[in-house]
């Protein structure tokens, strides 16, 4: 019965494999289209908020939480985390202001989705994080400041 399996898993592997090295399935195709390239290579905030949401203009909210350490000793990976109490969110976005290229990353979050995200992020150096969150065709955000220091020294 064993044998039986692993020919089976073999077989549709293989399958996979064939279909995929023919281009029949790609689902980086699919992906590539929902990819918001430009406003990840951004070098503006504004130029980022324009090219992800169609406008900059965002209305500040208590609503919405960053959790980010005060002092990051570490530039290359601050952990990030957004939530949020608005009804109907619709996407989370990170920015870190003053990076080469402010978007840190951009959430698109299903109809019952609980308004909570998490990541990593890098920041050259010491700048706002702004957390945009777009829910009910309206656009808020919040921003915290955080500190990089480099080896944890304070400075």
């Amino acid at each position: 019965m064993q044998r039986r399996t692993f020919l089976k898993g073999t077989m549709a592997s293989s399958a996979v494999a064939i279909a995929a090295g023919a281009g029949l399935l790609s689902p980086s195709s699919v992906l590539a289209a929902a990819w918001p390239q430009a406003a990840f290579e951004a070098k503006s905030v504004d130029d980022a908020l324009n090219n992800l949401l169609g406008s900059a203009n965002n209305t500040p909210s208590s609503d919405i939480k960053i959790k980010a350490p005060d002092i990051a000793e570490n530039g290359a990976v601050v952990p990030v985390s957004v939530s949020s109490s608005i009804a109907g969110v619709e996407s989370i976005a990170i920015i870190a202001s003053k990076n080469g290229t402010p978007l840190a990353a951009n959430f698109r979050l299903g109809a019952n989705a609980k308004a909570d995200v998490s990541t990593r992020i890098k920041m050259g150096k010491t700048s706002d994080i702004i957390a945009i969150v777009k829910a009910g065709g309206k656009v808020h955000s919040t921003r915290k400041n955080v500190k990089v220091t480099i080896g944890g020294c304070g400075g």
